[in-house]
């Protein structure tokens, strides 16, 4: 079944993307995702092989990414140097450290997650196999959605945290302590991507070989920006990126006359193409063009552009100095 596929397979999308907005709702952009995810993955693989533990071995990963976050929040929170320029750097860092470091583990056989079904649940008619028949990891990734948007929209401490990414002064003159807060919610970012990195080499692509999940941390970074922030829309937008995956997939054995290429790229191409329509709202060039295409195709444009089109946290990527 496509839809649970698709489900199951968009697990660690979901865990990095809800990482990320924690980080940037609190005002801080965190680049380095791929590359931590990429180390992440393998710190996880070889953590678990050797502990024989599923959980030590997600532990690790989590602990890799609040690393390399803190690393981030030193130089950029701290120092106040640019966040943008940290991440990169970072990023490529940990891709050349998960290359290097990995080496001995590539295409070695290690331990994975068990898959875990629901008695009773599983069994339901459709939402049964859909639903309740994974394994704990997406499980958890359904209910990191909830517990996300529940947090942010819901609580005294999620309001605290959006004032840390739209006004840290205002929040300061309240009292907040605006570093340390920053500090605590990067670092716990940084954890959930981690906990994604080992998503992929313990469940998803089981194993550890050289870049094998190169791209993941720059597309779940193009899927926040594409949800405008709100955890429920970053869903959608990891689901439509892990269907468009699935169906290139499959398309393979179907439309044989393509090169294989051409279906592992198609679904960045796309996600690409709907991020610029959606960040290029107020473009007057791009509503020229808009205004020159045949109406049925224009207004499914505009439609998606005006219920997509969301403004970033205003004091994203901008330092705060605390007195």
């Amino acid at each position: 079944m496509i839809l649970t596929a698709v489900l199951a397979g968009t697990a660690p999308l979901i865990f990095a993307t809800m990482g990320e907005t924690i980080s940037e709702r609190a005002g801080v952009i965190n680049l380095s995702l791929d590359g931590t995810m990429l180390l992440a993955a393998m710190v996880g693989f070889a953590a678990g092989l050797h502990s024989g533990s599923v959980i030590i071995g997600f532990i690790a990963a989590a602990l890799i990414g609040m690393l390399v976050a803190l690393v981030l929040c030193i130089i950029s929170i701290s120092l106040k140097q640019s966040q943008l320029a940290v991440g990169f750097v970072l990023a490529l860092l940990c891709t050349d450290l998960s290359s290097f470091l990995g080496n001995p583990y590539v295409r070695v056989p290690g331990v994975a997650v068990r898959s875990m079904p629901i008695p009773f649940l599983k069994d339901l008619p459709v939402i049964g196999p859909l639903l309740f028949n994974h394994n704990l990891l997406i499980y958890a990734s359904f209910l990191l959605i909830v517990l996300v948007w529940w947090f942010l929209g819901h609580t005294r401490a999620g309001l605290v945290l959006r004032a840390l990414g739209e006004r840290p002064e205002a929040a300061f003159a309240r009292g907040v302590n605006v570093i340390a807060l920053r500090y605590g919610y990067v670092l716990l970012g940084g954890a959930l991507v981690g906990v994604a990195g080992a998503a992929y080499s313990l469940d998803i692509k089981q194993g550890w070989s050289y870049r094998h999940i190169a791209g993941s941390g720059w597309i779940s970074l193009a899927i926040v920006i594409f949800g405008g922030w709100s955890p429920w829309r970053i869903a959608v937008g990891c689901y439509l990126f892990g269907l468009l995956q699935t169906l290139a997939s499959r398309s393979q054995s179907v439309l044989t006359g393509i090169p294989t290429q051409v279906f592992q790229v198609a679904p960045f191409i796309i996600m690409i193409f709907v991020l610029i329509l959606v960040n290029s709202c107020h473009n007057p060039a791009l509503i020229s063009w808009l205004s020159q295409l045949p109406t049925p195709v224009r207004r499914p444009l505009e439609w998606m552009i005006n219920r997509l089109a969301r403004p970033a946290p205003a004091a994203l990527g901008q330092p705060f100095q605390q007195p």
